[in-house]
């Protein structure tokens, strides 16, 4: 009988972690909460806080959602 190996675990990308770590820095010079922004993303405080957390990457509708609460702006430029 095979043995079942482990569930691979992805790592997040390094511009996914810069961005969460750019949100983290805005909620807290906004003097925000998680629980605060989580209301006025329209998301619970365990999203937010997976996400900052990094234990996760979060989806894009998650991160505009964040985005817009913190009254900034996504911009994709081509590379």
């Amino acid at each position: 009988m095979k043995k079942a190996s482990p569930p691979e675990v992805l790592s997040m990308p390094e511009q996914c972690a810069r961005i969460i770590d750019t949100l983290i820095e805005k909620r807290k010079a906004l003097g925000l909460t998680q629980k605060e922004l989580a209301v006025a993303s329209h998301l619970t405080q365990s999203v937010i806080a997976r996400m900052e957390s990094k234990k996760a990457i979060p989806q894009l509708d998650t991160l505009l959602k964040v985005v817009d609460a913190l009254g900034c702006d996504i911009e994709i430029k081509p590379v």
